[in-house]
């Protein structure tokens, strides 16, 4: 299955990517008799397998998932470039720190906001806008009253979620710059000490700007 999520994206199954090492995984549990050749499992029976793809000037971001769980995640470099007004300069092709948290609105746009996500992303906005002030009506503020409400709800069918606090992310932001290691290891600090297991959400707000931080430095 997703095999056939890979080749329908890039005409062909990744080297090294999840498809490549889940078919390796499977030889062996066949070799040792754990499974058959058609076997599926539940979760990838019921919830299916996706490779989607997220746009951003210069690149792409693909998210690889198995029934919803996200398992692998990487930046692939695209020939559109474009410059960006920020704070600072913005080279051309650059990701800015706006345009990883649009992308985090599309790769977890299902994961209800708490506290790790609205420090993320107010470690995100500060840094984009070189201010710690938390304004009103922000990111920041939106992201922190979106985690306050969630922890009050108990479905998370009626919780807020990241999709709909980052959509249209840039705009909201007062200023914006591309994203630099430093901003990555600014923002992943940020959600690993707020998250109680100390670890960062696959596809969230850290994972998207250190992806865009990574390839800025490839194409710079």
């Amino acid at each position: 299955m997703m095999q056939t999520a890979e080749s329908t994206v890039f005409g062909k199954t990744k080297k090294g990517g999840p498809a490549s090492v889940m078919q390796s995984a499977a030889d062996q549990n066949e070799r040792a008799g754990l499974v058959g050749h058609h076997d599926v499992t539940d979760i990838a029976g019921e919830q299916g397998v996706s490779v989607t793809e997220t746009d951003v000037p210069g690149s792409r971001i693909i998210t690889e998932a198995v029934g919803g769980q996200v398992v692998g995640q990487y930046v692939e470099p695209t020939p559109v470039a474009t410059t960006v007004a920020a704070v600072g300069a913005v080279q051309q092709g650059s990701i800015t720190i706006g345009e990883a948290l649009e992308a985090t609105a599309q790769t977890a746009i299902d994961k209800p906001v708490d506290q790790s996500d609205a420090a993320a992303i107010q470690a995100a906005e500060m840094r984009a806008t070189g201010s710690n002030v938390i304004i009103p009506g922000g990111l920041s503020a939106s992201a922190q009253s979106a985690a306050a409400h969630n922890e009050s709800v108990y479905r998370d069918e009626d919780k807020i979620k990241l999709g709909a606090v980052l959509t249209g992310a840039t705009k909201r932001l007062a200023a914006d710059k591309a994203a630099t290691r430093q901003d990555a290891e600014g923002v992943v600090s940020a959600e690993l000490r707020n998250n109680p297991n100390v670890a960062t959400h696959p596809g969230g707000v850290a994972a998207s700007v250190a992806a865009a931080a990574r390839l800025n430095e490839n194409i710079h």
